[in-house]
């Protein structure tokens, strides 16, 4: 924290006994340099010399709106895995322990050097017994117990953080630690990848324009994960997707096409589709390679969406949008509509008379998160997640076909949405299941309301007053067992 040039947090923490091992390694000409660059920036250099852990919460935090402004949103997402492979004895040795067989009772060949190596795990090509041709995910050795200790800190800090920065306090940093260790958890556990690999699948069964690859559950356990090798070219190599007779606008097509299905028929899609997660396939066949980050959205909120957005881009209707984005949106505090629907009659003045082929979805999406931060509303996690691969879409489809238009083909997705909702069976079901909501409250009122006078008879109800702002500011800490790899991290 020092050496990047967070001092004044050091002294608001009360944490300077930690630091006079740390100040030995920095330079006053190095905290000079970094001093001169933004605190986003700071921040981003912070976390990847911490280590895999906090990388993954930096990745993790750049898709949370609702916690962190636009501008820390763009400086985290460049976060990446920069870790060396560990020993193919090591990978071995867990392969066998995990399956509880010897390397070579499993695998015709094995390769000793890893195709790649992330934070997490690392992946080896190999070939089954039966001469399938497989790529297995190996999890790096000791993962979880430096996941652990990372955590131990991570949430000393956040405890700090919450008690001594009265303007974090808003964002509770300790239950942010206790989310990500949370969602860190399943991603560690490589058989809910398998049943993510196993659930697109289901849904693309049918769709002869993308190849879900095979997973092979007999030698898949938490911390190996076996899956079917794909020779194919990642999307952002041009030159190879030419050189292979590869139609550049149909790819463009299909891979819009295919997001866009995962999210307005289906509500789960892949919420990380880089280029190095897609593969295209002779025939112009997508292919995704990695399944960690998946997201799911509700009906509710995919046709809210919809809503949302056919009122802007095509009714141009800044009355019907507020109240449409406070119906996305979450909020601790009702902002001021009036001010609120003037940024949106400005926002939409700008593309009233722009032509759809001319509008980009991601700068669209951008605009939208940054009235949403002004205006103090959060957004739903998941759905940051799916405006964030419609841009991440976007950006690839521009790439391969400067003409691809992603708002124009997203409409008549969009229009879809709208329709169904008014379909007879879809009326006569909602009307069902609203009577059955009605019968079941109009039961279980009179149970709840005798429960209620008897503990009001009884004197179990009571009424509680918190007096806020009066106790006097602790600084206690907890005690951490290594204290010199705490040092280095507050360094």
């Amino acid at each position: 924290m020092f050496k990047y040039g967070f001092g004044d947090l050091v002294d608001i923490l009360k944490i300077e006994q930690y630091l006079e091992i740390g100040l030995q390694m920095i330079s006053r000409k190095r905290r000079e340099q970094v001093e001169k660059l933004s605190r986003a920036e700071r921040v981003r250099m912070v976390m990847e010399e911490l280590g895999p852990t906090f990388v993954k919460l930096g990745q993790i935090l750049s898709t949370r709106p609702d916690l962190i402004s636009v501008e820390f949103i763009q400086e985290l997402s460049k976060l990446q895995d920069n870790v060396p492979s560990f020993p193919y004895s090591e990978a071995r040795q867990i392969i066998e322990f995990e399956l509880g067989r010897p390397l070579k009772d499993i695998f015709q060949h094995f390769e000793d050097t890893p195709l790649a190596a992330a934070s997490i795990g690392q992946v080896h090509r190999a070939q089954l017994k039966d001469g399938e041709e497989v790529v297995v995910k190996v999890q790096r050795p000791g993962i979880r117990k430096t996941i652990e200790v990372d955590l131990e800190i991570m949430l000393h800090l956040a405890s700090l953080m919450e008690r001594h920065l009265k303007e974090l306090q808003v964002h509770r940093p300790v239950r942010i630690v206790q989310e990500f260790a949370r969602t860190l958890e399943k991603e560690i556990d490589y058989t809910i990848e398998a049943s993510h690999i196993e659930r697109f699948a289901r849904q693309s069964v049918d769709d002869p324009t993308v190849y879900v690859p095979k997973v092979f559950r007999n030698t898949t356990t938490e911390r190996v994960l076996t899956m079917e090798y794909i020779d194919g070219i990642k999307a952002s190599e041009i030159d190879s997707i030419e050189r292979e007779g590869l139609d550049r606008k149909i790819i463009t097509a299909r891979g819009a096409d295919l997001i866009l299905r995962q999210i307005f028929d289906y509500g789960f899609f892949h919420a990380d589709p880089h280029p190095g997660n897609i593969f295209v396939l002779p025939d112009n066949v997508i292919c995704y390679i990695d399944f960690g980050m998946m997201g799911s959205i509700d009906r509710q909120a995919r046709e809210e969406f919809a809503d949302f957005v056919y009122t802007v881009v095509i009714q141009h209707d800044e009355s019907m949008a507020t109240q449409m984005l406070l119906k996305l949106t979450e909020y601790d505090e009702k902002p001021d509509v009036r001010v609120l629907e003037r940024d949106l009659t400005d926002f939409i003045g700008q593309y009233l008379y722009v032509p759809l082929k001319d509008l980009q979805m991601e700068k669209l999406l951008q605009q939208i998160l940054k009235m949403i931060s002004r205006h103090r509303l959060q957004i739903p996690q998941n759905l940051f997640l799916m405006m964030k691969a419609l841009a991440t879409v976007e950006g690839i489809g521009l790439l391969l076909d400067p003409d691809f238009e992603m708002i124009k083909q997203t409409i008549p997705f969009i229009r879809r949405v709208k329709i169904a909702r008014y379909h007879p069976k879809r009326m006569a079901d909602d009307i069902v299941r609203s009577g059955v909501e009605f019968v079941q409250l109009m039961q279980e009122i009179p149970g709840e309301t005798r429960e209620i006078l008897e503990q009001m008879k009884q004197g179990k109800i009571k009424m509680e007053f918190e007096h806020r702002g009066l106790e006097p500011m602790l600084s206690t800490h907890d005690q951490i067992s290594n204290r010199i790899a705490f040092a280095i991290v507050i360094a």
